[in-house]
């Protein structure tokens, strides 16, 4: 009954659907001397996880901490770069000074139509919609 169940255990474990307490029996089992000779062959797999779960590393870790110039050329580049953009903005004139008024009344008049067209636009779209959504109960 034993080792049915470990057997069955087993296949769980490979497939790695077993929970921690059943790969808890596992270990147990394979770190006996009583094992299956037919099971023989996995002892070595729980035996190694064992001592790989008592394994530490000893030697201190050496961090050299580097200061390298090309860092601070980046950051002085980044600030430069900030301030040119900063002060080198155009100035923002009013319009009147680059155009005439009839210049600014006609786009003014052209945006108008503009606005006008895609507002008649927009209630096609709705209309297309409502098109659609009656076809669709029908098809449906």
């Amino acid at each position: 009954m034993e080792l049915d169940n470990i057997e069955q255990l087993l296949e769980k474990y490979f497939e790695a659907t077993t929970t921690v307490a059943e790969e808890k029996i596992l270990k147990a089992y394979f770190s006996t001397n009583g094992v299956v000779p037919h099971l023989k062959e996995y002892q070595p797999i729980f035996v190694q996880l064992e001592k790989a779960k008592n394994e530490t590393f000893k030697k201190p870790l050496l961090i050299k901490k580097k200061s390298s110039p090309f860092k601070w050329i980046s950051v002085a580049a980044a600030v430069i770069l900030f301030f040119g953009i900063y002060f080198m903005q155009p100035k923002n004139d009013p319009l009147e000074n680059e155009y005439t008024q009839e210049e600014i009344a006609s786009a003014q008049e052209a945006l108008k139509l503009l606005a006008f067209n895609f507002d008649k636009g927009t209630q096609q779209i709705s209309y297309l919609q409502e098109f659609e959504k009656n076809t669709n109960k029908f098809l449906k």
